[in-house]
């Protein structure tokens, strides 16, 4: 029995416009009536999840920044949180500032972005609908880092944008180096950094604990590299058309794109649980 559908947003649950399509919306609905939980899965903070999911009866909790927070979507409240060490972050910067790269801090819910950085997301490789989304939500900085992480509450998440392989190497390098990392990318041009503690799986598996569902129960969807763990949690892990091939080795089955709506189809067709 399907009682958590557990959902990335960016090419999975959103269209590559980001938006919700009538299809995906109307499953929101059914899921609700049928008592089934609707639980978004995302690297975003909660504050850049669209509001008419987090407003839908469906929507009681939600994961973000890929599994560091579990937080009560209608309240805020946080559930669970894993931090990145501060002066692992900034180590991690100094070793990489003088690449030209972007250092995004993820806290207090919001993407702290360094002035002089910014520019860069204009010349690394994503779509007009990412690159707008992603530059509207990033917060400008002014000051030091040194001096934002004595200003700020706890890192959850770090996200580098880089130009090239090189520096990509390196980046990922330095991550790798350190036992309190862990990196994942759900863009050729990104790499996404978190306790390596925190994961989509690991926060669903808590988030299951938590609701006393079984994980047997959840059907997981996700398009990218970051989903992973959270696929192979799952009763059942379902990767979207377009997802990447590490992603649709990690999952049970495979469904339409999320241009075509492939959670809803996959549930109504396949699962028969929302008919």
């Amino acid at each position: 029995m399907v009682k958590m559908i557990s959902s990335d947003l960016d090419g999975t649950f959103l269209t590559p416009d980001k938006i919700i399509t009538a299809e995906n919306r109307n499953m929101l609905d059914v899921a609700y009536t049928r008592g089934i939980q609707f639980v978004p899965c995302t690297g975003r903070n909660l504050s850049d999840i669209p509001s008419e999911l987090l407003a839908h009866p469906s929507v009681s909790y939600a994961v973000c920044c890929n599994g560091s927070l579990v937080v009560d979507a209608k309240t805020g409240r946080v559930l669970r949180e894993t931090p990145i060490e501060k002066r692992v972050v900034l180590g991690l910067y100094n070793e990489l500032s003088s690449l030209k790269i972007t250092f995004d801090v993820f806290a207090d819910r919001r993407v702290y972005t360094e002035r002089s950085r910014f520019g860069y997301i204009d010349t690394v490789d994503l779509s007009g609908p990412t690159r707008d989304f992603i530059k509207a939500g990033r917060t400008l900085l002014d000051c030091s880092m040194e001096e934002l992480m004595m200003q700020t509450g706890a890192v959850c998440r770090l996200n580098v944008f880089y130009h090239t392989k090189e520096d990509r190497d390196l980046v990922w390098d330095a991550v790798d180096r350190r036992s309190e990392l862990r990196r994942s990318t759900s863009l050729p041009c990104n790499v996404e950094i978190t306790n390596v503690c925190a994961h989509k799986g690991a926060a669903l598996e808590w988030l299951c604990g938590f609701l006393d569902v079984s994980t047997t129960d959840v059907v997981a969807f996700g398009d990218n590299e970051n989903d992973t763990t959270m696929l192979r949690a799952a009763g059942d892990g379902v990767a979207m058309e377009n997802a990447v091939h590490v992603c649709k080795l990690a999952a049970d089955h495979l469904c339409a794109s999320c241009s075509e709506s492939g959670v809803s189809r996959y549930l109504i067709g396949r699962l028969d649980c929302l008919t």
